[in-house]
């Protein structure tokens, strides 16, 4: 039987195209029109006009890269990273802050009319903090490159699957960020350097955890070499060997328990290497603080807190209500939370295990009425729970969202087929020199 031959890529057009970019796609890159086809171009901003070089063609969209910028929009700034433009991790170096920020409010506000049918009546002045230097938790790729005689630590480069050959990070905490050198040199020193696929980071308030999964077990050489080197950064270095359940300090190292906390609520949080918990600290505080003082929550309130993780605000949200029911997927995650409502004395907050994708509607905790439901979906959103709603009644609902497309879907649904009022809108500044927006909306009945 003759084997069917794949289809031959179409070779893509080598001169550059001159065109004047239009807006900003969702994910941060230029928009331009050639012979009515899209075309996504990195590193362009809105009015310049520029000569491009095609990078991908496919039916409906192409990709390009600038090669010649004939006018500079005032929007652009130089990237600090000299690694910007080659590691995928950041985006919007190119960009001067506030305008960042501008261009993400301006997502927002379109993505909701366009998509949700609906229009922002307020937009909520953003959420802002520091821009460099914020990141407390990531997964950096391993990849020791025998003919390069080196093991690289980082982030994909942009488009591609292979590791960013990078020397430092801007963007997470220094504590980390600046010593990819010095880990990529300890690594190379292990017997097991190409065996190590990934690095867990996680910063707490006072410690930092970097969980090496390892596909063969470390020798007792490189268990003191990965022991020394933490001693020396301050880190406290583990291994895992499988899942997240089979993260553990080397040998002889104590077990860090890594915590966070909300001063403003008074609520301390603790949390294990793997766990999700939000990467910007600062604004989590604000975020926190934002949804307290516009809940208003009191000792007459019966709230429902949907994907809730850890607790993250169904336990600040139990220091004001008379009752609080936490909702989540994860069943590790709801174990901590309910150690973590142990740990804060909080006895009027329940936590249960459910996946909130399907019909949840026979559940004990679904059966309850609640006055006021906070919303922290994952980027698919609220879809499936929304139904629900229509049971408990909520007079508040309080979305928050890491994708703006799927909360202008859900509040298009909320306001169009369920009667609720979009009250505020806004962006949250969680992801600073990349295009990833974290918004947050108010509905009220």
């Amino acid at each position: 039987m003759a084997r069917r031959r794949s289809p031959r890529k179409k070779k893509l057009p080598e001169a550059a195209v001159k065109v004047t970019i239009e807006s900003l796609a969702h994910d941060g890159r230029g928009v331009a029109h050639v012979d009515g086809k899209v075309i996504f171009i990195d590193e362009a901003l809105p009015g310049e006009e520029l000569e491009f070089i095609y990078t991908d063609s496919r039916k409906d969209y192409a990709e390009g890269r600038v090669e010649t910028l004939f006018t500079r929009a005032p929007e652009r700034v130089d990237a600090k990273c000299e690694h910007f433009g080659k590691c995928g991790g950041c985006s919007f170096q190119h960009v001067e802050d506030a305008a960042q920020i501008s261009f993400k409010q301006a997502l927002l506000v379109d993505q909701f009319q366009r998509i949700g049918k609906v229009t922002i009546p307020e937009v909520w002045e953003p959420l802002t903090g520091p821009h460099w230097g914020y990141r407390q938790k990531a997964r950096m790729g391993v990849k020791y490159v025998a003919k390069k005689g080196r093991v690289l630590v980082g982030f994909r480069e942009r488009r591609n699957q292979f590791l960013a050959e990078i020397e430092s990070c801007k963007v997470m905490n220094p504590i980390v960020g600046e010593k990819l050198m010095a880990l990529s040199e300890m690594i190379g020193k292990l017997t097991i350097k190409d065996k190590i696929p990934q690095i867990e980071v996680a910063i707490g308030d006072k410690d930092c955890v970097l969980a090496f999964r390892v596909l063969e077990p470390a020798t007792a050489e490189d268990k003191e070499i990965m022991r020394s080197f933490g001693h020396e950064h301050k880190l406290s270095l583990c291994l895992q060997s499988k899942g997240p359940d089979t993260i553990v300090p080397i040998e002889g190292e104590p077990e860090v328990m890594l915590t966070y906390s909300l001063p403003d609520q008074g609520v301390h949080f603790r949390f294990k290497p793997a766990m999700f918990t939000q990467v910007n600290y600062e604004i989590n505080r604000k975020m926190i603080s934002r949804v307290m003082q516009t809940m208003d929550f009191n000792e007459n309130d019966r709230v429902l807190d949907l994907f809730c993780g850890l607790g993250n605000f169904t336990l600040p949200i139990a220091t004001k209500a008379g009752h609080v029911v936490g909702v989540e997927g994860d069943q590790p995650l709801v174990n901590h939370a309910k150690d973590n409502a142990q740990l804060n004395n909080l006895t009027n907050v329940e936590f249960f295990a459910a996946d909130l994708s399907k019909d949840v509607s026979s559940q004990a905790w679904a059966q309850q009425s609640y006055n006021k439901v906070m919303l922290d979906p994952s980027r698919a959103g609220a879809a499936d729970v929304l139904p629900n709603l229509k049971k408990w009644h909520p007079e508040l609902i309080m979305y928050v969202s890491c994708n703006p497309s799927t909360l202008a879907r859900d509040a298009g649904i909320l306001v169009n087929d369920m009667g609720y009022t979009l009250v505020k809108a806004g962006v949250m500044d969680m992801f600073p020199q990349t295009g990833h927006v974290e918004s947050i909306a108010l509905f009220r009945k």
